[in-house]
């Protein structure tokens, strides 16, 4: 299976990079053929252009400056997203790369009459991520109700793809890491990855 690992996370050293590596190993192991993307180190613009935003609703959706990470997103049947979630959401650069590489009429089309847009993600067949947060669990939880999964569950996937499988890990109180609890996580990204 074709698996493309997304890390956005700006520091080496990060547990982010470390839960990558993991995962990396571990999926290769299981005979996925990995790719690697890693936004910061790949300096990828989470900018949306003028032109790219002025095309969302043209015949054609401008491209020029996307077309191998569309290419790659387009052939992906396993993602694996791995970030760490900041104020109850994405990095400005992942939601970059969502804004600018998940575009029209290539992770979906819109409808002629401006209603629902339909997928075109019929490749995508499974959503892995590993995401750390600050927080306790309960906060997330019950006080924000998961905010991260719900929109790559309903906006994300619900929108671009047809019957892809979303698992998500959650690491909470990533700040107060200790190595036991850091390698219990890996035997759990293990297990059910």
């Amino acid at each position: 299976m074709k698996c493309l690992v997304v890390l956005a996370h700006p520091l080496e050293n990060s547990l982010c990079r470390y839960l990558s590596d993991e995962t990396v190993d571990h999926l290769s192991s299981k005979g996925y053929e990995v790719t690697v993307k890693d936004l910061y180190q790949d300096e990828f613009d989470p900018v949306l252009s003028e032109s790219e935003r002025q095309s969302y609703y043209e015949n054609r959706f401008d491209v020029r400056r996307l077309n191998s990470e569309i290419s790659q997103l387009r052939e992906t049947e396993s993602l694996v997203l791995i970030f760490p979630t900041w104020w109850f959401g994405f990095p400005a650069i992942l939601k970059g790369w969502f804004d600018r590489v998940w575009a029209p009429g290539h992770a979906y089309n819109h409808a002629s009459d401006l209603g629902a847009i339909t997928p075109c993600l019929d490749n995508l067949k499974e959503v892995k991520v590993i995401t750390t947060l600050g927080s306790p669990w309960w906060v997330d939880v019950f006080v924000l109700w998961k905010p991260v999964n719900r929109i790559l569950k309903i906006a994300l996937l619900g929108a671009c793809t047809k019957g892809c499988k979303l698992k998500m890990l959650s690491f909470y109180k990533s700040e107060d890491a200790s190595k036991s609890r850091v390698d219990g996580f890996v035997r759990k990204i293990r297990a059910q990855f």
